[in-house]
């Protein structure tokens, strides 16, 4: 049987961050530190640099400062990469640019760190952001052929038309985030995923849940998938930790 395994995100050298900031003390900083957690770093220090770079190199993520020299404005980068790109984007941003976050997030940013930055918290969002794009890339490649269908105890998981089939064949009615949810358990099987793993892969701007959201929420998956919630055969709890999907998957 064909694995329907998918890794989630970890770094690595083969992910590349673009750092876009005119401050050489921020840009050593993130270079030496970002290297050290595995990960390539380019720097620019402007606009015409920072295409050079996108439109040579791979890159995985960037991080753009709003407030770059010379008149260029971070916003108009950042609709630029985004009109050019869906690579995650992170903004960098001064304590009283609270309007500016809002138009970054409209414009299609995935976070934002406001400065002076903690760099383990500018880490652990690097690391979100990178999870949340790869399972959307996940998604997407089920979409374009890749993996179409997941079938499992009689269940299939449409995973192009977002609909789940009962093992009568009948159509069950899934919200946008128990589909989410599912499709996440699915693509990462006999592997447990933490609540806050969880949370990295369904969270969206619209909804930011919680651990105790996460658990209504598998409740209400297993009482459609007809799993029973004091000995669970499809979703396993795994205390302490977070849950597991455990049925065996395949593809088609």
């Amino acid at each position: 049987m064909r694995s329907s395994h998918i890794e989630m995100v970890e770094p690595n050298q083969s992910q590349c961050v673009l750092v876009v900031d005119d401050d050489p003390r921020i840009c050593r900083l993130l270079s030496r530190f970002l290297a050290a957690e595995g990960y390539a770093v380019e720097l620019a220090s402007n606009g015409r640099t920072m295409t050079h770079l996108m439109n040579a190199k791979s890159i995985d993520l960037v991080i753009l400062d709003l407030r770059l020299p010379g008149g260029e404005d971070g916003l108009s980068l950042a609709r630029q990469i985004r009109a050019e790109s869906d690579v995650p984007l992170i903004m960098l941003t001064g304590r009283s640019e609270s309007v500016d976050k809002v138009v970054g997030l409209e414009i299609g940013a995935d976070d934002y760190v406001t400065k002076p930055f903690d760099r383990r918290e500018l880490l652990a969002r690097i690391r979100s952001v990178l999870r949340r794009s790869s399972s959307k890339k996940a998604q997407t490649a089920s979409t374009d052929g890749t993996v179409s269908v997941l079938h499992f105890s009689g269940w299939a998981l449409d995973l192009s038309r977002h609909e789940l089939i009962s093992p009568e064949g009948q159509k069950v009615e899934l919200t946008s985030y128990e589909f989410q949810l599912l499709a996440a358990l699915a693509h990462q099987p006999a592997q447990v995923l933490s609540r806050d793993q969880i949370l990295e892969l369904i969270a969206d701007r619209d909804w930011q849940p919680f651990d105790r959201s996460i658990d209504v929420l598998v409740g209400k998956l297993r009482r459609k998938l007809r799993d029973d919630p004091k000995n669970p055969n499809l979703i396993k709890t795994i205390r302490g930790v977070g849950y597991m999907f455990t049925p065996a998957l395949t593809q088609g």
